[in-house]
């Protein structure tokens, strides 16, 4: 079991606990979603005991969607973010009228989005294969952007981090919900414990895919932690960046403006 170590060489991606070029990161992530699509939603609540959900929650509670405003929900897979802010700016909406919110899912894999489609119950969600690094839309056309649990699997952090700013419009809310570091020795200890033994093995025995989920155990390891993910959003040109821990910091959530 490896420490936590988001460090790489300077001409390299990372994978898991791999180093690998740049260039071939996209195509190796969109495998391991390709792989795990049709499970996503059923692993989620299984690994994490339904614990995601309340993350979640929070999260779109804290971005507030409103009536009329345009939500990107990047790295959006099958639309549960997506959902959550739909349903929320509706309810704003019957209690004070306007128009209805515009909630648009980019994900890199289009097998993400198919299951997402899938669904149903999506009228006012625009669903595109995109990447975060380089997304389909102009600049300054949203209110809101949220990215949950997918930064750590693009190729350069700081290019999606100014692509988020760039499509946002002055005063626009940027969310980032991820895997963090646990805040003391002993819950990093049990997580640690769960994550390289529970959550590969539920893998393999529910989605049949052991390889994916630990490459995802691992890529949690590699991310930077609460204090360096704020600094690259201050670098990316977010402003009032603040931070909140969930369960212990097994989860974070970051918040800027785009001001």
């Amino acid at each position: 079991m490896e420490a936590y170590d988001a460090t790489m060489s300077e001409q390299a991606a990372t994978f898991g606990y791999r180093d690998v070029d740049p260039a071939e990161k996209p195509g190796l992530v969109r495998g391991v979603f390709d792989s795990v699509a049709r499970r996503y939603d059923i692993m989620n609540d299984l690994m994490s005991g339904g614990v995601h959900r309340l993350w979640k929650d929070a999260a779109a509670a804290r971005l507030n969607p409103q009536p009329g405003e345009t939500i990107v929900d990047c790295a959006g897979g099958t639309g549960d973010m997506a959902r959550r802010f739909q349903r929320m700016a509706e309810a704003a909406r019957a209690r004070r009228g306007g128009k209805p919110a515009t909630v648009a899912v980019v994900d890199y894999t289009e097998n993400m989005i198919t299951a997402g489609r899938a669904r149903g119950d999506d009228a006012q969600i625009v669903w595109a294969v995109g990447d975060a690094q380089a997304l389909p839309l102009p600049d300054g056309c949203a209110d809101g952007y949220c990215i949950s649990f997918g930064l750590r699997n693009v190729t350069d952090i700081s290019r999606a981090l100014e692509e988020a700013r760039r499509v946002l419009k002055p005063g626009g809310r940027y969310l980032c919900l991820e895997f963090s570091r646990p805040t003391t020795d002993a819950i990093r200890r049990i997580y640690d414990a769960y994550s390289f033994k529970v959550i590969p093995a539920v893998g393999a025995a529910v989605a049949g895919d052991r390889q994916s989920y630990e490459y995802l155990v691992e890529s949690i390891r590699r991310f930077p932690d609460q204090a360096r993910l704020a600094g690259l959003m201050e670098g990316a040109g977010f402003s009032r960046v603040s931070v909140t821990n969930f369960s212990g910091g097994v989860c974070a959530l970051h918040q800027g403006w785009a001001i």
